[in-house]
Order: structure tokens, then C-alpha cells, then sequence
């Protein structure tokens, strides 16, 4: 059974290996461990036994807006519901604080589309969520796509 929770300092080893796996591949951006740490309570992580197999975060980013970003599930454990539960716990964080208007940067559209998100165009998003992607090393050619979920 997978205990859905907010992480811990000893968690981050855990998520770290999980994210830089998926980055290394090209299918989500990396996280250094300084970032990891920083935004520790951004993040729901799924459980097995003791082990990380699933995390997420959400990122508040404007008045009433916020990211979904740094999902990733343990390739052994990929499509049993571990992602969708933690997104849906995320928003459940998220509208707990007011947050109307979700959105995320993606490699995997369909997936956020079975929860509800709608392809959209990046320049309809806010500039002030851009302050990040400044240092990406894409983000002249920035291959994400965007989605939202009001």
C-alpha cells in the first residue's frame, strides 16, 4: 500500500536519484540538491515499504496561480495511479490556499491531459514564471509543453 506524505531532509537522497534519472534522459529537468532542499515543503512524495517511488511538487507562483513540476515515479512503479494521486493531492494543497488557475511545464501532456489539463500556449502564461526558466539550459528552445487546469 503507498502512503502519499509530505517529505522529510532524509527524503531527499531518495527524490533526487528519482528526478535525476528522468532528467538524465531528457524527460524532466534536473533538480540539484540545493533546490531539493530549499523547496522541501513544495513537494507530496509516495511510499512503499520504506522506499521513495513517487514525488511531485507545487509551486506558487502569482496570485491564485500555481506549477505542478518535478513529477516523477519510479519506472518499476509507473502507471499505478502513483502520479495521478499525488497531482490530485497537490491540488487539493493548492486550492487549500486559494490557488484557481494550475498549471504545468511537461514531456508528458497526456498525462496531465487525463487529469483535466488543457494544452496551452506558453506566452499565455504570466512572465513572472519565467524567473526560473532563465538559468534552464532549453530555454531559448524550450521544448516543455504547457498545460492548464482552471
Amino acid at each position: 500500500m503507498f502512503i502519499y506524505r509530505k517529505p522529510t531532509f532524509a527524503d531527499v537522497d531518495e527524490m533526487y536519484d528519482l528526478i535525476a534519472g528522468y532528467a538524465a534522459q531528457g524527460f524532466m529537468l534536473p533538480k540539484p540538491y540545493n533546490v531539493l532542499y530549499e523547496t522541501l515543503r513544495e513537494f507530496v512524495v509516495a511510499e512503499l515499504d520504506g522506499k521513495i517511488v513517487g514525488v511531485g511538487a507545487l509551486h506558487l507562483t502569482w496570485n491564485e496561480l500555481a506549477e505542478v513540476r518535478s513529477m516523477a515515479v519510479h519506472p518499476d512503479f509507473s502507471r499505478k495511479g502513483i502520479g495521478s494521486a499525488i497531482v490530485k493531492k497537490l491540488l487539493e494543497e493548492g486550492r487549500a490556499v486559494g490557488v484557481k488557475k494550475f498549471f504545468t511545464l511537461t514531456y508528458r501532456p497526456e498525462f496531465f491531459k487525463s487529469l483535466g489539463f488543457e494544452t496551452t500556449t506558453k506566452e499565455s502564461l504570466p512572465h513572472k514564471i519565467w524567473k526560473e526558466c532563465i538559468d534552464c539550459p532549453k530555454f531559448a528552445n524550450c521544448d516543455e509543453v504547457a498545460m492548464t487546469l482552471d
